[in-house]
């Protein structure tokens, strides 16, 4: 890398499904491009980490999903709209001249910019064939996390910064929800959001772009939620000093449940042939898992999906003993009272 001599290999393509339908196309770089990729980034992140704007939350060492949810939900308290963005085809369509006017803007290593450009030139591999790359950054590389931030820091966090500093928002990735106080507000704002994204070379998704209504007053009739990183905030009725009011609230997402749901379906865990311990080991770290990210905000709503899992785990009893619902029911209850931290989500929902 010093001598200038290294070159980065084409990336494999692999395609992975979506919640939302559709496929996700991936990126996976071999294990030389990957080790150089971390040396580049380890040496850029510490230059751009100090500029990056304190409402973005993504890929970014210290911050996390869950404060950009938190900020999202204190922020409708004194903001009734929201204008909830979503880029299309983003990795897909990074521009790599603008990218590499960014960088060179912050960065003046002209070795880091010799290696980004061989990155962003270097192909893909697609079922054999290669195909060579005139825009974007492909997701699964080391780099491109970093390259996305820098990116829609120039396009989004600095123009939102100069010319609108009193719209509070929260980014993470290329997941941007922009709050303000009125209808007009959010018109004006989705317009000129989308006159900015043109002029980088982006455009925001016609269907997925929308304004949301949280409890304001509005000629228009808008969606009264928004989904953001897998939950939904929407406005909720609480009791304060004696009085109902309608305030903002955040719960898992029926997009996520749906897909945990899924993916449990997916297993098949009823026709594991083998003993209910071995069971609980290999589903445990799934489970504690969804509980680390879904249950840190608010978890209630998981209950659902926890009661589901213990139907399926019914139905394994029902297959693997051959017994009647009752008996299974009866079979479930004692391991239960046996070993209740036998499964990570029975200190939530019994079976």
């Amino acid at each position: 890398m010093t001598s200038g001599s290294y070159f980065p290999l084409p990336v494999r393509r692999v395609e992975i499904d979506k919640k939302d339908g559709g496929t996700r196309k991936l990126g996976i770089p071999t294990l030389l491009d990957r080790i150089a990729q971390q040396v580049v980034r380890h040496h850029l992140e510490k230059q751009l980490e100090p500029l990056f704007h304190e409402s973005s939350f993504g890929y970014r060492p210290g911050r996390s999903a869950h404060q950009a949810v938190r900020q999202s939900q204190r922020n409708c308290f004194g903001h009734d709209f929201v204008v909830d963005l979503d880029i299309k085809g983003f990795f897909d369509n990074i521009d790599h001249e603008l990218m590499m006017k960014a960088l060179g803007h912050y960065c003046k290593d002209k070795w880091v910019a010799l290696y980004v450009s061989r990155w962003l030139e270097a192909g893909i591999m697609a079922e054999g064939k290669f195909i060579r790359t005139k825009a974007g950054t492909p997701q699964g590389g080391v780099i491109s996390p970093l390259l996305a931030n820098l990116f829609l820091h120039v396009t989004f966090d600095r123009w939102m910064a100069k010319h609108h500093p009193e719209k509070p928002f929260e980014r993470y990735a290329d997941d941007i929800v922009v709050h303000c106080k009125t209808e007009r507000q959010a018109q004006y704002m989705l317009r000129e959001i989308t006159k900015r994204m043109e002029a980088c070379h982006l455009q925001l998704h016609p269907v997925k772009t929308k304004i949301v209504n949280l409890r304001g007053w509005s000629e228009t009739k808008y969606p009264r939620k928004y989904d953001f990183l897998g939950f939904t905030i929407k406005p909720s009725m609480k009791t304060i000093k004696g009085r109902g009011m309608l305030l903002p609230g955040t719960f898992v997402s029926i997009k996520s449940r749906t897909s945990i749901l899924g993916k449990f379906r997916n297993m098949g865990i009823h026709k594991w042939r083998r003993p209910l311990e071995e069971v609980a080991q290999r589903l445990n770290p799934i489970i504690r898992g969804m509980i680390n990210y879904y249950h840190k905000l608010r978890g209630e709503t998981m209950r659902y999906v926890w009661n589901q899992l213990n139907q399926r785990l019914l139905k394994w009893v029902k297959w693997e003993k051959e017994l009647y619902k009752m008996a299974a029911v009866k079979w479930l209850k004692q391991k239960y009272r046996t070993n209740p931290g036998l499964f990570e989500h029975w200190k939530l929902a019994r079976p």
